[in-house]
C-alpha cells in the first residue's frame, strides 16, 4: 500500500480493497462516517454567502492519482499535500489509475467524487502486459469498463465503490469506454444522477446518464442517452451540466474538426438539449474537459478546460455573465489565473467551499 503523505503518518491510512465489481458495484469503506440507508435531505448545503473558497480536483498523467487545490480568491490555486496526490490511483481503481475526477456537493451536504477507472500507461508501469485492458483494435483507444464512486462528509474520509458497467447486461459487455463521469442532482426525480461518455466497441462516443442511490454505491437505472452530436459520425464527450436560473447549460467537447468546447441548453436536466453551433473556447489547439463554476458573490461564471493539444498540458479559462459572450482569461500562469505549486494538470472540476472546509483540508494535508 502506498501512503499519500509519509510512512509514519497514519491518520490518512486508507483501507484498500481492490475487488471486482458485481452487477451494480462493489463497495469498500475508507474511514467514512456514512450510515447505510440514509435518505437525501435537501437543506444542508451552505448558502453562497457562507462560501469563502474554492476546491479544485484534477489528475496528472504521470501518477494517475487524485489531486486537490484550494483558492481563496478564485484566481490563485495551491495544491494540497505539497502538490502530491491526496489519493493514489492504484489504491482505488481496478486499472490501478484514475482519470477525469469530478466533485459535487449533494443536496444532503455530502461530497460526491466520481472518476474514470483507467490507466493509459498501465503496461509501462507494470500493471498489465497489454497496452489496453482489452484489444484496442476492437474496443479503441483508452478502453475501460468502470467508474470509481466515492462519498464523504468531510472530503477526508471516503466510502468507495467500483462500478463495472460491462456487468450490466450482455449488451454492455461490448462497451468501449466509460469516461469523464460527473454527478448532479435531478430535482424532478429527487435523485442523484451520474452522466458520462460511453461508446460501444469502437463506435461513436456519446453522453449517457443513469441514477444512483443515496449511498452512492448502486445504480438505480440503466444508462440512457442524454446527448449526441447532430452529426451522428462526430463524437460528443466530456459533458458538464450546470443549472442557471431555469435553464440547464451543457458544455461538452465536440470533435467536429479540432476538438473544442461547445454548448447546448435545455429546460430539462437529461433531455431536450438544443445544439448551439458556436465554439466557446478560443484555443487554436485541441482542448477538452470543460467545467463551469461560479465566482462567489458575483454574476460571473468561469468555464475551465484542459488544453491537451499543447506541448505542456495546462488549463485554459473563459468567463461569462450571459452565456453568450465568453471573455478569455488565458491559461494558468499566463494571465490572471495562477497555479502556485503544480503544473500539467489534467481534467478538472471546481466547487465552492467554506473557509472552515478549506482550513480543515489544508490542516489535514499539511506536512509541517
Amino acid at each position: 500500500m502506498r501512503l499519500m503523505r509519509n510512512d509514519t503518518d497514519m491518520k490518512t491510512l486508507y483501507s484498500i480493497c481492490i475487488i471486482m465489481g458485481a452487477l451494480w458495484g462493489s463497495a469498500v469503506h475508507l474511514q467514512g462516517h456514512e450510515k447505510p440507508g440514509q435518505s437525501i435531505k435537501t437543506n444542508l448545503i451552505p448558502q453562497e454567502k457562507e462560501m469563502d473558497a474554492y476546491l479544485m480536483v484534477f489528475h496528472k498523467d504521470e501518477t494517475h492519482g487524485l489531486y486537490m487545490a484550494v483558492s481563496y480568491d478564485g484566481y490563485t490555486f495551491t495544491a494540497l499535500n505539497d502538490g502530491e496526490p491526496v489519493i493514489a490511483g492504484d489504491t482505488i481503481a481496478l486499472q490501478r489509475g484514475i482519470r477525469d475526477p469530478h466533485i459535487f456537493r449533494g443536496p444532503d451536504g455530502a461530497f460526491y467524487l466520481v472518476m474514470t477507472d483507467l490507466h493509459i500507461y498501465a503496461r509501462r508501469e507494470g500493471y498489465r502486459d497489454t497496452e489496453w485492458e482489452r484489444d484496442g483494435k476492437k474496443y479503441g483507444w483508452g478502453n475501460n469498463r468502470g467508474l470509481v464512486l466515492m462519498k464523504s462528509i468531510d472530503m477526508i474520509n471516503w466510502n468507495r465503490t467500483n462500478l463495472r458497467m460491462d456487468n450490466l447486461s450482455d449488451e454492455y459487455k461490448e462497451i468501449g469506454c466509460a469516461w469523464a463521469p460527473e454527478t448532479t442532482y435531478d430535482e424532478s426525480e429527487g435523485k442523484l444522477m451520474i452522466y458520462y461518455t460511453m461508446r460501444f466497441g469502437k463506435g461513436q462516443n456519446r453522453i449517457y446518464y443513469f441514477y444512483v442511490n443515496d449511498d452512492f454505491d448502486k445504480m438505480e437505472s440503466m444508462p440512457k442517452l442524454l446527448f449526441e452530436y447532430p452529426k451522428k459520425d462526430i463524437a460528443a464527450i466530456d459533458g458538464d451540466i450546470t443549472k442557471v436560473g431555469g435553464q440547464y447549460h451543457l458544455f461538452y467537447v465536440s470533435h467536429d474538426g479540432t476538438a473544442g468546447v461547445k454548448q447546448a441548453v435545455s429546460a430539462q436536466i437529461n433531455a431536450g438539449y438544443t445544439y448551439l453551433p458556436g465554439w466557446v473556447d478560443p484555443e487554436p489547439k485541441s482542448c477538452e474537459a470543460p467545467n463551469l463554476w461560479k465566482r462567489i458573490g458575483e454574476n460571473n461564471w468561469v468555464l475551465m478546460y484542459d488544453c491537451y493539444g499543447i506541448a505542456k498540458h495546462n488549463f485554459g479559462f473563459v468567463e461569462t455573465s450571459d452565456f453568450e459572450h465568453f471573455i478569455p482569461l488565458g491559461r494558468f500562469n499566463e494571465g490572471p489565473m495562477k497555479a502556485t505549486n503544480f503544473s500539467s494538470p489534467k481534467h478538472d472540476a471546481v466547487i465552492q467551499i467554506t473557509a472552515e472546509e478549506a482550513g480543515r483540508l489544508e490542516k489535514h494535508w499539511s506536512k509541517k
